[in-house]
């Protein structure tokens, strides 16, 4: 008998799965704040609910968490964590502290199914899809390892992105719920506002997460063209930049005080000038954007590199010159290899995208063993 893990189950999931056993709907409420509020990882620890309750629940369920391999706290405090699924697959899961809140970065599948040309996860490869209870397991490991409340959701995480390994837009029947719990008063509670997604442009899973969710919404652009776009974002060649930028035109054109944060990695000498800055402009004429501009994160045997500081600041003046709202995020975790574009994990790969990155790493190095 397959034992259901309600770790992975949003309200409407387990009020559905309550009713089925037989018992009432609003079970559902009381276990959901056991589980991601309380931190409580099994069922005879839920003392408002009957002893045969529990009993029951004990047999035909099960409350289950990826096994943190380790830890890693950078010299800036971030927090690093990589966690080892059931199948052998490992993730990685990033907190990021700040004076004001405290971002947790999650990661949506095993590897990225994209191969982004910039991006260490994308060499990796890909496995497969993390389930809704993998992706909200993260959130939960990270909570019980911040909190200095026995183990309670004491709001040490104020913020939530879709911005760790794989592609959240690609795995959207598993993302959608999770999204949920972490929007749930009896789960996480967190503003739809600091629960952010960030997708390369996957145009129809894009308009039905619109319609599913409000949360807040980040693009991985990082090129203003569909020429240099159609190299590093490979995806660029199925949705190209004026398909993607009408969906973005509109996508909370029901409430114009929202806007949609354009990533842009700086990468130098390639996307990078002031030439580049000024198609930038005009690919983004009538979208509601703010631009956050980051800093190219080097992994081993990668092509590129940072783009200079005098090219990053010449590039966000002429941005904001033309009253684009820019920012440059400042690199963090970077030390223990947990900045944006950094993240790898464990990951079988079934592309043989790790091959083909180890036999280009040899070509350029012979001596390195290492990937």
């Amino acid at each position: 008998m397959t034992l259901i893990n309600l770790l992975g189950l949003d309200k409407e999931s387990m009020r559905a799965f309550f009713v089925s056993i037989g018992e009432k709907p609003y079970r559902a409420d009381q276990v959901l704040k056991w589980i991601h509020f309380n931190g409580v990882d099994n069922f005879e620890a839920m003392t408002n609910l009957s002893k045969d309750l529990r009993q029951k629940l004990a047999t035909i369920a099960e409350l289950t968490v990826p096994q943190v391999l380790f830890e890693k706290a950078a010299k800036d405090g971030t927090h690093k964590w990589l966690l080892r699924l059931h199948d052998g697959n490992c993730i990685e899961t990033v907190f990021i502290p700040e004076k004001t809140r405290g971002t947790l970065c999650i990661s949506s599948q095993v590897g990225c199914v994209l191969n982004c040309d910039f991006c260490s996860t994308g060499k990796q490869g890909f496995n497969r899809n993390l389930t809704t209870a993998e992706i909200i397991a993260q959130l939960w490991i990270a909570v019980r390892k911040l909190s200095q409340s026995n183990g309670l959701h004491d709001r040490a995480i104020t913020n939530v992105v879709m911005m760790g390994m794989g592609e959240p837009l690609l795995n959207l029947d598993n993302v959608l719920p999770a999204l949920s719990l972490m929007l749930d008063d009896f789960a996480y509670g967190l503003s739809k506002r600091r629960v952010t997604v960030s997708t390369a442009g996957v145009i129809p899973a894009l308009l039905e997460l619109r319609k599913a969710t409000d949360v807040a919404l980040a693009v991985s652009l990082h090129a203003p063209n569909d020429e240099l776009r159609d190299k590093i974002v490979p995806l660029n060649k199925k949705y190209p930049l004026k398909e993607l930028m009408a969906v973005c035109r509109d996508y909370f054109k029901d409430d114009n005080r929202r806007s949609i944060t354009m990533e842009y990695v700086m990468l130098d000498g390639v996307n990078d000038t002031p030439l580049h800055a000024k198609q930038l402009i005009k690919v983004l004429d009538g979208v509601p954007a703010k631009i956050n501009l980051i800093p190219f994160n080097p992994f081993p045997n990668t092509d590129y590199k940072r783009s200079t500081d005098n090219a990053i600041e010449r590039f966000r003046d002429i941005l904001m010159q033309a009253s684009l709202n820019t920012t440059v995020r400042r690199t963090r975790g970077d030390d223990i290899d947990a900045a944006c574009g950094q993240l790898v994990g464990e990951v079988k790969d079934k592309t043989r995208r790790q091959q083909q990155h180890l036999r280009k790493s040899l070509a350029i190095s012979p001596d390195s063993h290492t990937i």
